[in-house]
């Protein structure tokens, strides 16, 4: 195992270099200067140069890669264009908002996603199949940028049950922990009755039933720990789908977090901020599959990672 995870962990590296490059590459060509959205247009071109030349912005396009490079290194993302201050720090005031959110969504998606699949694989072919996959259908169906608004008129502004926006308290995170992951719960619910159908017509669920194991035992114990790996895959899959929908449902609420800082950074054309708030959704993103990795060993005792 120590190996294992040795030889991922280094593979982290060219990746992370990859996305940093194709970062650094697409924030330079995109149309926007910085410098204009910070002076505006009617700036004096003297202010400008001034502005341009402090921010490093003048400098051949391969200089400014290799300085980029070379702070990466280092361990130093930069400073923010806008605000000057590091964008490390930024990201690390930000980030616990943002897995805060994710952790919410993925409870959602869970706990909506394995009882559902679950009566639609025991029931299957029946009512309580019908419905169950017709719910998962709909999350599937209803994007985030409609359902966050949807849920917002209901009930935030018609019942004032929750915030309308911000973080503040334990309730305000529940309209978009909903909004987040009820599309994972759609996906993973399929998922789930899919692998459970497959499990349950193996034989050591036949020779479990035959023993007199009660139905709710053969079904945790047995046939869905035996399911575990493809949802456990699928649900590695979505991490990403998790973090940029966070981009979206994190703008709607006004959540303080990861993504809608972002897509802040985005609009205001910070390069530092776009780069080290990419690299960082990257990062996560690898180490979440290596962690689902980790758990097929969990899930099927018979997986080594020895080699």
């Amino acid at each position: 195992m120590r190996r294992f995870l040795l030889r991922r962990l280094l593979l982290l590296l060219p990746i992370l270099w990859g996305v940093a490059t194709g970062v650094f590459l697409l924030i330079h060509l995109i149309p926007g200067d910085p410098v204009e959205i910070m002076l505006g247009e009617t700036a004096l071109p003297a202010a400008k140069a001034a502005l341009r030349s402090r921010l490093r912005l003048d400098l051949p396009l391969l200089t400014q890669y290799g300085l980029f490079l070379g702070g990466l290194a280092r361990g130093d993302l930069g400073s923010s264009f806008v605000t000057q201050e590091g964008v490390t720090g930024v990201i690390f005031r930000t980030l616990p908002a943002t897995m805060e959110l994710a952790a919410a969504g993925l409870a959602v998606a869970l706990l909506l996603a394995l009882p559902l699949g679950t009566v639609a694989a025991v029931f299957a072919g029946r009512l309580a199949d019908r419905v169950s996959m017709g719910a998962a259908l709909v999350g599937l169906s209803v994007p985030n940028f409609v359902l966050g608004p949807l849920l917002i008129l209901a009930f935030a502004i018609g019942t004032g049950t929750f915030p309308v926006s911000g973080r503040e308290g334990a309730a305000a995170v529940v309209l978009p922990a909903i909004t987040l992951g009820l599309a994972l719960a759609g996906i993973l619910s399929r998922m789930t009755r899919a692998s459970l159908l497959e499990v349950l017509t193996r034989e050591f669920v036949t020779a479990a039933r035959a023993r007199g194991l009660p139905e709710r035992r053969v079904l945790l114990r047995h046939a869905l720990r035996n399911a575990a790996i493809p949802i456990l895959t699928v649900l590695g899959l979505q991490a990403g789908a998790l973090l940029s929908g966070a981009i979206i449902t994190e703008t709607i609420f006004s959540w303080p977090g990861l993504g809608r800082l972002t897509l802040q950074a985005i609009q205001a054309r910070d390069f530092p901020l776009v780069q080290g708030c990419v690299l960082t959704i990257a990062g996560i993103y690898v180490l979440v599959h290596l962690a689902t990795d980790c758990l097929y060993a969990w899930a099927d005792p018979r997986i080594r990672y020895d080699a």
